[in-house]
């Protein structure tokens, strides 16, 4: 019965040993599977992150036109952002358009970002 016990013991430290090996290489296929996933697919808040960077900028922009003494710009009057809410605006209408995608229809400007993603992992 000892030997038997010992060949038991063996066959089950083998089994643990397979799975602690599966185990790592799942975990190094996760992380592998995670940077393609980021390298491929950008952030979802790349939208509203753009938008501040550009308020940021126009933040930034208004003390010195102050101290030249020319009119401040504000967002509305900003050409970078105007263009680039029209682009957004454009691009939104033209996805929101594409038949056979119920969900999209129903979406409002605050999901754009969302749009964004899910058009860019369509594509893909």
């Amino acid at each position: 019965m000892g030997h038997n016990n010992k060949e038991h013991h063996q066959a089950t430290e083998g089994l643990v040993n397979l799975f602690t090996k599966a185990n790592h290489d799942l975990t190094v296929v996760q992380h592998r599977l995670e940077k393609e996933f980021q390298q491929v697919y950008p952030d979802k808040d790349l939208i509203d992150k753009t938008r501040t960077t550009l308020v940021g900028n126009i933040s930034l922009l208004q003390p010195m036109q102050a101290s030249v003494g020319i009119p401040l710009t504000s967002d509305s009057d900003d050409p970078a952002f105007a263009n680039f809410n029209q682009i957004v605006d454009e691009w939104a209408v033209q996805v929101r358009s594409r038949p056979g995608d119920d969900e999209r229809h129903e979406s409002d400007s605050q999901d754009i970002n969302k749009l964004l993603f899910l058009a860019i992992v369509q594509s893909n």
